[in-house]
């Protein structure tokens, strides 16, 4: 008997589609890392504005660029792709205290990164398969 990771594989148009989307994600947040990283006025203006001291960017520059990181190196993407919607979750409760409509843009990027990964990670696809509801329709 086969495993489910055997069985289930990546269309080369899939794995593009999932490359290119983990890339454009990836190169995004990273851009957000550097700047706080290097503690350029927008992102210590963003900070203070949202209600964060200072102080918190650099840490919060270096979280981003671990989470990043561990996101584009193939064996640790997972991990990576956990530690970002831990991220981002936090990005969202932050708009939501605030008030800010864009409260949905770091869950887009949730979706990107997980969709991204989805797409051209076969063991991923077997542990959360998509089902056609045609076939769930037909008794056997």
């Amino acid at each position: 008997m086969q495993s489910a990771t055997q069985t289930t594989s990546v269309s080369k148009q899939a794995l593009w589609a999932g490359r290119i989307i983990t890339g454009l994600v990836a190169a995004l947040l990273l851009f957000d890392a550097i700047v706080k990283v290097m503690k350029l006025a927008p992102a210590m203006e963003g900070t203070v504005k949202l209600g964060y001291p200072a102080s918190v960017v650099l840490p919060l520059g270096i979280v981003l660029l671990a989470c990043v990181v561990l996101y584009a190196i193939p064996r640790t993407s997972v991990l990576g792709a956990i530690l970002l919607t831990g991220y981002l979750g936090g990005a969202v409760a932050t708009q939501v205290r605030v008030e800010d409509p864009l409260f949905l843009f770091p869950i887009g990027f949730g979706v990107l990164v997980w969709g991204g990964l989805y797409l051209r990670d076969r063991q991923l696809r077997a542990l959360i398969p998509m089902r056609n509801p045609v076939e769930d329709l037909i008794i056997e």
